[in-house]
């Protein structure tokens, strides 16, 4: 494979296909990804080039999915699995919270559990309910899981090669609504840390933390406050748990202004932990308070109304407007 401009869900395939080639002991599992190839295609040829005895189409029963993974961990292999949507993933939190996250712990580090849980996630796709949730605070609260999600082709690609590769078990959240964004992917590029963040756009007056589907928003709001004089510096997070605070430090000690955005709820989400470690870090550089912006503290709402619901562009630059009045 030469470099090319994939969709992520393209890219994620064609990593799973790499990985299943390079090393027999990974499996995938999940509802319908073998012979239909996903819902969202994403494991699409697999069953066919590799079998059904890799590409394992399963009951619905996300428990019995991410405890057989677990079963077959313990006996040497290394299963992804499938969760089909990001709120069909709780019948499976048990085995996710208690068994999975802590299995090494348990075992004084003599047991290792490589299983990456690979969870389609957030809105934007005018899904009904049950389908558009983000719940990646959840998992990162959890000692012994580790929560990543890629928001390009190309980490798609290598993240999930990374994840795969990896002795801890991965919470790996893929949001869906991107899955057609296209990037250019380097199958033989040096990816840098999984867990490492990575500067998308430089700046000086502001930084914007995002992750996943909101980077692209991101990346948006600091080119139209560029049009308006304001330089504003987009950092992709990359990492839920762990979260590269050093970079997120580096950063708002430059631009003394920081502003986290996430599509899950503000209330307890992932913005909370950023803004609490950075104002006990950076405060004597911050210019401003750190500001959140992200979904709201209420059930995900029907399609017609997800657009408001949401975290766009206009409450981004909000956000942005806010923090530099101060």
């Amino acid at each position: 494979m030469t470099v090319q401009k994939l969709p992520i869900a393209k890219a994620i395939n064609e990593s799973l296909r790499k990985a299943m080639e390079t090393d027999p002991k990974v499996l995938i599992m999940g509802e319908d990804v073998g012979k239909l190839g996903g819902v969202f295609r994403v494991t699409d040829g697999l069953q066919k080039d590799f079998g059904e005895g890799r590409v394992i189409d399963t009951p619905l029963a996300e428990s019995g999915i991410v405890g057989t993974a677990i079963g077959l961990a313990l006996r040497g292999y290394r299963p992804v699995v499938e969760i089909q949507f990001d709120g069909f993933v709780f019948p499976a939190y048990d085995q996710i919270v208690t068994q999975l996250a802590k299995m090494h712990a348990r075992a004084l580090g003599k047991i290792k559990l490589p299983v990456v849980v690979r969870i389609p996630y957030g809105g934007g796709i005018g899904a009904v309910e049950h389908h558009s949730e983000s719940p990646e605070a959840l998992f990162a609260h959890v000692p012994g899981l580790k929560v990543v999600s890629p928001s390009n082709a190309s980490d798609a690609y290598w993240m999930m090669q990374q994840a795969i590769q990896s002795d801890d078990p991965i919470i790996y959240f893929e949001p869906k609504r991107r899955y057609w964004d296209k990037g250019e992917v380097d199958p033989e590029a040096i990816p840098g840390p999984l867990h490492k963040a990575r500067t998308v756009v430089t700046g000086s007056d502001l930084t914007l933390v995002a992750y996943g589907p909101m980077v692209k928003v991101c990346v948006e709001a600091a080119a139209a406050a560029a049009e308006e004089g304001k330089s504003v510096e987009v950092l992709d997070l990359r990492s839920m748990s762990p979260i590269d605070f050093d970079a997120v430090q580096a950063s708002v000690e430059k631009t003394g202004r920081l502003v986290v955005v996430h599509e899950a709820p503000v209330f307890y989400g992932a913005g909370a932990e950023i803004a609490a470690r950075i104002t006990e870090r950076s405060f004597y550089h911050l210019e401003a308070p750190v500001l959140r912006v992200g979904g709201y503290h209420a059930p995900y709402p029907p399609a017609r109304l997800e657009e408001e619901y949401l975290p766009g562009l206009d409450r981004v630059l909000d956000a942005v407007d806010r923090s530099l009045a101060y």
